[in-house]
């Protein structure tokens, strides 16, 4: 698939996995646990996240910040620059330097786009969809069951019911402490 037009609702894999999901960096000095069910994963192919991880893609599940509970140590935040110019502030281990999570300018703290990766089961959150493909490194083959889009895509394509609505949750907790 190539348009946001022509990508189909997310199946339920990642709203199935059992929850809490435990996660953290490889010296075990952080810790957390994803207590339910993130709102999308993205496979994301940009040329900003393959630098940022030194490899071919970052795979993201993006999730409301309370659902991400530490367990153990306290991840120091790290500002790093993103393709939005607005900077990301990125969770790492203190120790080991392992990036957990970030938080973007759109969601603030909010939300966390945690590192998959970082899960002790990654396996339990397949991406929803690839997006910025149009930067995908040739050699990666994308499955073509999963959608995947150029660019980015309109959440409403691509986000579950449940997912659209907890977003709006969000955006009305902003709305009233912006008040």
């Amino acid at each position: 698939m190539d348009g946001a037009a022509d990508v189909p609702a997310r199946s339920s894999v990642t709203e199935s996995a059992a929850y809490p999901l435990a996660g953290g960096c490889d010296c075990g000095g952080a810790r957390y646990a994803l207590t339910h069910a993130p709102l999308v994963v993205h496979c994301c192919h940009c040329r900003w996240c393959q630098r940022e991880t030194g490899t071919a893609f970052a795979l993201n599940a993006m999730v409301e910040s309370e659902y991400v509970v530490v367990t153990h140590g306290e991840p120091e935040i790290v500002m790093t620059p993103s393709a939005s110019g607005k900077g990301q502030r990125i969770a790492r281990c203190p120790a080991c330097r392992i990036a957990l999570w970030s938080h973007y300018a759109g969601g603030g703290d909010a939300v966390r786009f945690v590192r998959v990766g970082t899960l002790a089961n990654p396996d339990a959150l397949p991406p929803d969809v690839h997006i910025f493909t149009s930067t995908k490194l040739p050699w990666v083959v994308l499955p073509p069951d999963t959608p995947a889009v150029p660019e980015y895509y309109e959440a409403k394509l691509v986000w579950s019911k449940e997912s659209l609505a907890r977003r709006e949750v969000l955006r009305a907790k902003r709305q009233q402490a912006a008040r």
